[in-house]
């Protein structure tokens, strides 16, 4: 493995890691603004941005753009987090010429079209929708509004109807102007490429980015409570949560082999209890957020009406039990659960890719595998009950869409807890 990195005069960050055996190579700009840090009148401004980038430049049309990148047998995709967006290809070797022009192009060079944009609005909107249609996908939504309230942080990544709508095409302009400048973004490559030549495609290619505007985000502000909606279905899809710990946060590793044994898997806690043990849900995980400057650590089950009572008192046993004992053997099985993951990823360009920006955004540094699997080979049992009775403590999140009438009262829950 051999990353290499260079900052270009404009203040681009290039950074590569080549990979001999491969016959492919993932790029991608990674563009270090996201929905927290768009105003509340443009809510999802974000993801909206996203759509438009491939749908035509000064040089391409949207049908142009998709019909390149496919008639060499690659693909090109975005992505809208909380706290980045992403552009990126995937082609074969002799193609990275092309992937890397068509970003350079969709990212300074959109014309942001106002009849694309009007079609584009229509879309996000049934995105919306849809979203809306699907309790497991946006009880997530509601639960981070209610841990993050009146704040950008728990404001929805794909926006609101009625503020999605009414954006206009110099809002959105003004918005990529401001916010997408060479120094928040990465361009990242992984797989069969030679640095210097991929610095001198940069170079020639990302050429006309906007100035630099300082932005400060408003930081996250955890509060918690209680979100419980009442709809006709047949199950009740429960997210509840705790306040969380940032990515450089020391506690890190030891949270994700506690999220890993008290649900990371079929042999983790709550899958063997309430799954296998008392039949009550069939998808229950646990799962770690973090965010550069929080996070939340969270649970989510899907149970029927009738076993929706029985569902929180349950997996509050749960967390009970982890925050006084876990075996060594859990232990030993989550540690190997993390390590395979991470080296699993480690054979695809597109994993390596986009840790390679990830990290960079995040820490500043590329960090070593070897120094990530040592830190989770350090953590040790009294490591992870230590981080639960951290994290399981102070006021809970719970968000609750389906028959809830017989779900626990939060106070019963928050008393738990304290």
């Amino acid at each position: 493995m051999s990353i290499e990195r260079t900052r270009l005069a404009n203040g681009l960050t290039v950074v590569t890691d080549s990979m001999a055996t491969v016959e492919t190579v993932s790029v991608g700009t990674w563009v270090d603004v996201g929905t927290r840090d768009e105003h509340p009148d443009v809510n999802g401004v974000s993801h909206l941005l996203e759509h438009m980038a491939f749908k035509g430049t000064e040089r391409r049309n949207a049908y142009a753009i998709a019909a390149e990148i496919e008639a060499v047998g690659g693909h090109l995709n975005a992505y809208t987090s909380r706290e980045h967006t992403a552009y990126y290809a995937k082609v074969l070797k002799d193609d990275i010429g092309l992937a890397v022009d068509l970003l350079g192009d969709i990212l300074q060079h959109s014309v942001l079209d106002a009849d694309e944009l009007a079609r584009e609005q229509a879309v996000i909107v049934q995105e919306i929708h849809q979203a809306r249609d699907t309790p497991d996908d946006i009880v997530f939504d509601h639960f981070q509004e209610t841990a993050f309230p009146d704040q950008p942080m728990g404001r929805p990544v794909l926006g609101r109807p009625d503020l999605v709508r009414a954006m206009d095409r110099q809002e959105v302009l003004d918005y990529m102007r401001n916010h997408y400048s060479a120094e928040r973004m990465i361009l990242a490559a992984a797989g069969n490429l030679d640095h210097d030549a991929f610095v001198s495609l940069a170079e020639a290619t990302f050429d006309a980015l906007p100035a630099h505007h300082d932005q400060t985000r408003e930081p996250a502000r955890y509060g918690g409570g209680d979100f419980r909606e009442d709809r006709e279905l047949e199950q009740v899809h429960v997210v509840m949560g705790v306040d969380g710990i940032r990515f450089d946060d020391p506690d890190f590793y030891a949270a994700s082999v506690l999220s890993t044994v008290l649900g990371g898997g079929m042999s983790s806690r709550l899958f063997q209890e309430i799954r296998e043990n008392r039949g009550l849900a069939y998808s229950i995980y646990s799962f770690l957020s973090c965010y550069t400057d929080g996070g939340i650590f969270g649970i989510y089950a899907g149970t029927g009406e009738d076993e929706a009572g029985e569902l929180l008192p349950l997996i509050l046993d749960e967390v009970d039990k982890v925050r006084e004992t876990i075996t060594e053997d859990e232990l030993a099985r989550a540690r190997a659960q993390l390590k395979s993951s991470i080296l699993m990823s480690l054979e695809s360009t597109s994993s390596r890719c986009e840790q390679l920006a990830r990290q960079l955004m995040v820490f500043g540094r590329t960090i070593p595998t070897d120094e990530i699997v040592a830190k989770v080979d350090a953590v040790d049992t009294d490591a992870v009950t230590g981080v639960a009775r951290r994290l399981f403590h102070g006021t809970p999140t719970l968000a609750a869409l389906g028959p809830v009438g017989s779900l626990c009262d939060f106070e019963r829950l928050a008393g738990r807890l304290n």
